[in-house]
């Protein structure tokens, strides 16, 4: 039986962890998505602003932030920084668990990426939105009350340890092993 981390196992080995890079960082893994629940780690995908990541189920998402339900435009696409994953989940292929669709070697503090910053994202560009993407019942089942009680602690959430969310706002194409770079205005 495997003992559940505490907050204080999480923050330790998160404060033994280089800093993640602030300017230009790779892709390690991407994740789609094509019904709830179900996940599929693809090579490459193809990004589209209407679409957000193709194949996703993203488009038929309802939403409960948006008057009407329908999918949120600010909430398109999610990503999650790949040690903070590690921390939380583990080994590579317990990742898709998390929900995520791009997981990235950068910092994705409110800080380093503040809401409208723009990134390309293999040929595609993308933008950080003010969304907060804080962890639910969902990532509560699946990592323990500690790492749900760690991501969304107060005194952490501008670190965005569950990640950021994001909008395509210029389509192009990303793959593992291309870099997401900031676009300097």
């Amino acid at each position: 039986m495997e003992i559940e981390r505490t907050v204080e196992d999480l923050e330790a080995a998160y404060a033994a962890l280089p800093p993640s890079p602030q300017d230009a960082g790779d892709v390690a893994w991407l994740v789609r998505r094509p019904v709830s629940l179900e996940r599929e780690v693809v090579e490459r995908a193809e990004l589209c602003p209407d679409r957000g990541l193709v194949g996703d189920c993203w488009p038929s998402k309802p939403s409960k932030r948006t008057a009407d339900g329908s999918p949120h435009p600010e909430m398109q696409l999610t990503l999650m920084n790949t040690a903070v994953t590690e921390v939380i989940a583990g080994p590579k292929q317990a990742w898709a668990a998390a929900g995520d669709q791009v997981y990235v070697d950068f910092d994705l503090s409110e800080a380093s990426l503040p809401a409208g910053t723009q990134l390309q994202l293999g040929t595609a560009v993308i933008e950080i939105t003010a969304e907060k993407h804080l962890g639910c019942g969902k990532f509560h089942e699946r990592f323990g009350s500690a790492a749900l009680r760690w991501v969304n602690g107060k005194e952490r959430r501008a670190l965005r340890l569950r990640g950021v969310n994001a909008k395509v706002v210029q389509a192009g194409e990303v793959a593992i092993g291309d870099q997401l770079r900031r676009i300097e205005a």
